[in-house]
């Protein structure tokens, strides 16, 4: 029987996850969001520079479960930016991002509602500026991938079903700090901005954009 622990950064401490309740448009759709880092779960309890977190701790039972692991060989990151963009609400400013959302989207989506956990990556802000990058054609498919790694944030497990809500126990919450905390989320995200920045705002010709991927589909359809 297969257990994981598991953590939820929040402003309260939650014994049991309530199925259904939470915000639609996050990374994955509507669920209960996780990390298997105690450290991020605090820092991701810190919304705000003034309220105190807690980092709940679970022990999930995979026995039975249906699991989607974006990060299994078998899926491409073009799997996860399909689910991002089709949940994630942000606005679409140019014809070729809006042309990528829907692209992505009809050729690359995985129904999670099949799926009891999601398995994948962390879309925080600036992820998610990162991923608005390569929509606009602005950095390749091999620099979004890389982008992806920095700030460590690691991959975030997501319960999808009430069966995956049935198979967590709560074991305990710990208080975070929001003074430690908040300044260690902040960091976090301005060093991968800067890295970003640094690294990855140059055009490489031997690259692979959004705009190639679309002209190859295109012509293999022909």
């Amino acid at each position: 029987m297969e257990k994981r622990i598991i953590y939820h950064g929040s402003t309260n401490t939650i014994e049991k996850p309530t199925f259904g309740m939470g915000k639609p448009y996050n990374d994955y759709g509507l669920g209960f969001y996780c990390t298997e880092s105690v450290e991020l779960a605090k820092e991701w309890a810190s919304v705000d520079s003034q309220t105190n977190g807690f980092a709940n701790k679970y022990e999930l039972n995979l026995n039975g479960l249906r699991i989607l692991d974006l990060t299994d060989e078998k899926y491409s990151i073009l799997n996860w930016m399909a689910i991002l963009v089709r949940f994630r609400s942000f606005y679409v400013n140019s014809p070729i991002a809006k042309e990528a959302r829907a692209f992505l989207i009809n050729k690359y989506y995985i129904d999670v509602s099949q799926y009891d956990v999601v398995i994948g990556y962390r879309a925080d802000d600036s992820y998610f500026r990162f991923a608005k990058d390569f929509l606009n054609n602005t950095i390749s498919i091999q620099k979004l991938s890389l982008a992806m790694k920095l700030g460590e944030l690691g991959k975030q497990i997501v319960l999808i079903s009430e069966k995956a809500f049935d198979a967590l126990s709560f074991l305990e919450s710990e208080a975070v700090d929001v003074k430690v905390y908040y300044a260690k989320r902040a960091t976090r995200d301005l060093k991968a901005r800067k890295d970003y920045d640094t690294s990855f705002s140059d055009h490489a010709k031997d690259e692979k954009y959004i705009n190639d991927i679309m002209r190859e589909e295109a012509r293999d359809e022909d």
